[in-house]
């Protein structure tokens, strides 16, 4: 039962929309009318400044490493780091599929990067650089994001074999490659754009 509602628990942390709070608090408009339609950091810096961007950024990473903080507290000697790294999934599904908003949320990116940061900071780490390097040299947020995604489970492979192993390994492999493939399909519309040129660029 336990492992059930940590992960059920780590679902409704992410679901918490502090980007749509945010804007909603600033202008009282929907953010999820601007831009992606999202309601992550990017979009809210479109719709409120970067100075909101900035503090939904941080809000919701600390989503995902609330989740992990309470999964691991919760973590049972017979469930294993199984449940953590599930759990660091559910958080993520919760900022992509709020309740409270029709499950139109973010793309679960920054939360997936503070759920990750807590199970694997070496990797996070090495795919937070490639992230700004693509960023850099195209403006496309969205670009960065899909490979940063991608590459975390090969950067959380490298990183177990070649420089510290990763506790958990075969369940945390599991939830990046999940975490990826969310990520991703979150970003279809923004692949779409891409492909077709019409994407934004970040200013």
């Amino acid at each position: 039962m336990l492992p059930a509602l940590v992960i059920f628990t780590a679902y409704l942390i992410g679901s918490i929309p502090f980007g749509y709070l945010i804007v909603r608090a600033r202008s009282g408009a929907d953010v999820r009318e601007t831009g992606s339609g999202g309601t992550g950091a990017t979009n809210v810096s479109r719709r409120a400044g970067k100075a909101a961007g900035l503090i939904t950024l941080l809000l919701d990473g600390s989503k995902g490493m609330a989740a992990i903080v309470i999964a691991s507290w919760a973590q049972t000697d017979h469930s294993g780091n199984g449940v953590v790294a599930t759990a660091a999934v559910s958080v993520m599904m919760g900022h992509c599929f709020p309740p409270w908003l029709g499950f139109r949320g973010g793309k679960g990116v920054a939360t997936g990067v503070g759920a990750f940061l807590m199970l694997t900071p070496l990797a996070v780490v090495a795919v937070g650089v490639l992230f700004m390097i693509i960023v850099w040299r195209t403006r496309y947020v969205s670009l960065g994001s899909i490979t940063a995604a991608a590459a975390l489970p090969l950067f959380i492979l490298l990183q177990h074999f070649f420089v510290k192993p990763v506790a958990g390994f075969q369940s945390v492999i599991f939830a990046a490659v999940s975490a990826a493939i969310l990520i991703i399909f979150m970003h279809r519309e923004n692949i779409a754009r891409l492909r077709a040129g019409t994407e934004n660029k970040f200013r």
